[in-house]
């Protein structure tokens, strides 16, 4: 096995990402809604969807905000977990042995308070056998002064980009956040400086408030809106950057259903993730693997790499 393309079967559906990253279906569990993946081998078959995306790893542990960090809202939720997670270390010895072993592609995405963090962690993992690439946040609405700062700059989107670009052969895939005022301008920055493809959207700045307590009901009093509330935004985000950039998308927002999944290929996406849907239906992303696999296997049927951009819009 090479160190940056781990074999993984081909199927009808398979797309390619770029730079050795091939999925066996252009469906991937999002970041941050399947830990590191291990209770979901108990509820589904993980071999049937084209990778998961880690939990955000950085270069040391963090607990995170105070609580209350998540909380419901109509057609979605809204959180505030601040980016917890084991730390690198951690990962290396405690989670990689397990991810490495699934019979799908294995994206780890990265946070950090600076480019030297972000690289650090990069060459690191640049170490360990049998991970596909990287995510890089640069957009999480809920950390105060780090992601998100980088990730609403072209010009520090494209300082980041390049400095990694330098230090890892792998696939580098770069989340965007809907919460600027042009994201086909950072997605540009991304690209020029070496990205190889761009996930979109990360969730929207929200709020939620109990009227009985006139208190917010997150602690960190906003948060990231998630699930089927942003599916609109996020389709007009994909749509957007498709007419800007030449690399890959992966769509992301909202996607609760095979008819959700297939409208983001359609506005441009090549790939999607699930994300906020894994908590109501753990195996949600199987069963909309499934599907497309048997929807582009249909006599008839065009190939997923045709269908990928083809919105009539005339």
């Amino acid at each position: 096995m090479s160190q940056n393309t781990p074999s993984r079967s081909a199927t009808i559906a398979s797309v390619s990402l770029g730079r050795a990253l091939e999925l066996k279906s252009p469906v991937l569990l999002a970041s941050g809604t399947v830990s590191y993946g291990e209770e979901l081998t108990q509820l589904c078959d993980l071999s049937t969807i084209g990778g998961i995306v880690t939990k955000a790893i950085s270069l040391e542990p963090r607990a995170g905000n105070r609580p209350r960090r998540i909380a419901e809202t109509p057609s979605g939720m809204i959180n505030a977990i601040g980016l917890a997670n084991v730390g690198i270390e951690r990962f290396i010895s405690e989670k990689v042995p397990f991810l490495t072993k699934l019979d799908t592609a294995i994206i780890v995405n990265i946070a950090g308070r600076s480019i030297d963090e972000y690289c650090e962690v990069v060459s690191r993992l640049d170490q360990v056998e049998g991970l596909s690439g990287y995510e890089i946040n640069l957009s999480c609405p809920n950390v105060k002064g780090e992601c998100m700062i980088m990730g609403v700059s072209r010009e520090a989107t494209f300082e980041i980009v390049s400095a990694l670009r330098k230090i890892t052969p792998r696939h580098l895939m770069i989340k965007l956040t809907p919460n600027v005022t042009s994201i086909s301008s950072i997605a540009l920055a991304a690209e020029e400086a070496g990205a190889d493809s761009v996930s979109l959207i990360n969730t929207v700045v929200g709020m939620a408030i109990d009227y009985k307590t006139r208190k917010p009901l997150l602690k960190n009093i906003t948060g990231g809106l998630s699930g089927p509330a942003i599916k609109p935004i996020a389709l007009a985000k994909v749509w957007e950057v498709y007419n800007a950039v030449k690399i890959p998308i992966v769509g992301m927002g909202g996607i609760a259903s095979f008819e959700d999944a297939m409208e983001f290929l359609l506005a441009g996406a090549r790939a999607v993730q699930i994300g906020t849907m894994n908590f109501v239906y753990p195996d949600i992303g199987e069963k909309i693997a499934v599907t497309i696999e048997q929807h582009f296997s249909a006599p008839g049927a065009i190939p997923i790499s045709e269908y990928s951009g083809s919105l009539i819009t005339a």
